[in-house]
């Protein structure tokens, strides 16, 4: 297991307060709009958008919350901020499909003088006031070096990379080389196959998956996985050819399924966040921007995006679960998860599910 940076006190003061504050407390009208960008990983509605939810109940009860989902259309996307512009949102918090495109969306909110909070994905716009996420490198190194520790020297790697179009996974990608490119120059470990995941859309993984075994002729001995859903479909691939089980496979966000192909051995690690602090933070920056209240104190770091400007950022810990101990760790730690909801189906023959 690798624990890296987790912390639940996120706040301290660093960053000067954006000149999008306005002023007067938050009415009934006041409203929100929280953009969604697919529904392919059940994370973003049934974990972001249900503890945003919750965390702008906390923090300002009477702000009305407006949830899109563009299902991975970025126009659809660009649509929905115009409309919740249009609707007198205050805040847009984006979980953007594109990077370069989702730009749009921050500066049409700029000349509408609302800001823009890149939750989870960075906006490459200089209008981008904020941006919470974990290090996502960190992550991307943690997963190689999982199945690096797991297989040997002259083994046969397969790279099912995140979506292109987001930066995260760019992200994620560079930590993983971090890693890996030492031993691909070496010749310590082979470089298989490797291919980006459009959307992160699991049957796109899942044809990638099926392409390397046919090329490798089933000679992997490792697969270094963006996200949960490419390991799954992976995992699916392997089962096909009897080696599901056998080969270590890294993932990312610990969804129910993955902890449960966890516990069957077959999916051998994920990197967790918690979403709920996530989440918390995105609502508090919202709330004190609504209120017309000073923010200052909300963001540890400045970071750059990709154009170079400078973005206001809330940075979030992050776990790396390995075996039936990861799986405790994650169960106890994010309240959308229980034992019970693991413990279905196959998984509950599991000696974990049994004690």
């Amino acid at each position: 297991m690798m624990f890296l940076n987790f912390k639940k006190g996120l706040f301290a003061a660093s960053v000067a307060a954006s000149a999008f504050l306005s002023t007067g407390t938050a009415y009934a009208e006041d409203m929100v709009a929280l953009l969604l960008p697919e529904n392919v990983n059940p994370r973003w509605e049934s974990q972001d958008a249900k503890f945003f939810i919750d965390a702008m109940k906390k923090y300002a009860p009477d702000v009305n919350v407006e949830i899109f989902n563009a299902n991975n259309d970025t126009s659809a996307q660009q649509r929905q901020a115009e409309q919740a512009l249009t609707q007198g949102a205050k805040v847009l918090v984006v979980i953007s499909i594109d990077g370069e495109s989702s730009a749009i969306i921050a500066d049409n909110a700029k000349e509408a003088g609302v800001p823009t909070i890149a939750y989870d994905r960075m906006i490459n716009s200089e209008n981008t006031s904020f941006w919470i996420q974990a290090d996502l490198e960190a992550m991307g190194f943690a997963q190689a070096t999982h199945v690096i520790e797991n297989t040997k020297d002259g083994d046969t790697l397969v790279l099912l990379k995140g979506s292109p179009t987001d930066p995260g996974a760019v992200s994620i990608h560079k930590g993983q080389l971090q890693a890996l490119t030492p031993l691909f120059e070496s010749g310590k470990r082979i470089m298989g196959y490797e291919n980006w995941t459009q959307g992160w859309d699991p049957a796109i993984a899942r044809r990638s998956m099926d392409q390397a075994l046919t090329q490798l002729d089933n000679n992997v001995q490792g697969v270094v996985s963006s996200n949960d859903g490419n390991a799954g479909a992976a995992i699916a691939s392997m089962e096909e050819q009897g080696m599901a089980g056998k080969v270590p496979v890294s993932g990312l966000d610990c969804t129910v399924q993955a902890l449960q192909l966890m516990l069957l051995g077959k999916q051998t690690q994920c990197g967790w966040r918690p979403l709920a602090d996530m989440a918390d933070a995105a609502a508090q920056v919202s709330a004190r921007i609504v209120a017309g209240e000073d923010y200052s104190d909300l963001a540890t770091q400045t970071v750059k995006n990709g154009i170079g400007a400078d973005v206001a950022y809330v940075p979030i810990g992050s776990y790396s679960a390995v075996g039936e101990d990861g799986v405790t760790y994650v169960i106890e730690n994010d309240s959308s998860v229980t034992k019970d909801m693991v413990c279905e189906g196959v998984a509950s023959e599991t000696s974990f599910c049994k004690s």
